[in-house]
């Protein structure tokens, strides 16, 4: 009996060199392609992304200037709320200073009952002096002193050599302050003609001369 013979499978060709090497080829090119259209779009993003943080950095420094801004107009409304009203009480201690300075000393000591309205009078002053300060407003006094010209307004100047120019010889009318701002200038007398007010520097000891030789 004869063998039966089994056909032989079919073999698939096998790609040549030559169809290997550009069929490799391609793949590379499209390989560098694809690697070059992520690096692209990678910086593309990349540059996006620095964009929003910087608008999110600004946003946020923004923020915190308003944030600033807004805490110091509060402090600054909390300091100088009573500006104008301490603006118009200011005439009431005036009118109690000059109350007590148009009272004759000598008025006082005859008169019990002059001197009890009159200790009524100064104690009133005082209250009213320690609810200003209560509030952040302090009086401007600078009798002696200096003459500023922030926190004083000079009315006239006097003749004066016994003290340095400048300086304020009578007072007016008080000044006020309000926290670190001027609410109302003190009117003063000024000196002039004396020295220039100021620390004078001490003259330089003299070198001894010379010995002979």
């Amino acid at each position: 009996m004869s063998d039966d013979k089994k056909p032989n499978d079919e073999t698939v060709p096998s790609p040549s060199a030559a169809s290997r090497a550009e069929t490799g080829q391609v793949d590379a090119d499209q390989l560098k392609a694809m690697i070059g259209a992520l690096q692209t779009d990678l910086e593309k993003k990349s540059e996006e992304i620095a964009a929003k943080q910087d608008q999110y950095l600004r946003a946020v420094a923004e923020t915190e200037n308003v944030r600033r801004r807004l805490e110091r107009e509060k402090e600054e409304t909390a300091k100088y709320a009573i500006t104008r009203f301490a603006k118009d009480i200011l005439t009431v201690g005036d009118n109690f200073q000059r109350a007590i300075a148009a009272v004759p000393k000598d008025a006082v000591e005859n008169d019990p009952a002059l001197k009890t309205l009159l200790d009524g009078v100064v104690l009133a002053e005082r209250d009213y002096k320690t609810a200003l300060e209560r509030h952040g407003v302090r009086i401007i006094d600078p009798a002696g002193k200096p003459f500023d010209p922030h926190h004083h307004q000079a009315v006239m100047e006097q003749e004066n050599t016994s003290v340095p120019a400048g300086t304020v010889l009578q007072v007016y009318q008080v000044g006020y302050m309000i926290d670190d701002r001027n609410l109302r200038p003190a009117m003063v007398v000024v000196s002039r003609g004396g020295p220039k007010s100021g620390k004078v520097d001490e003259a330089a000891p003299e070198e001894p001369p010379p010995s002979a030789a």
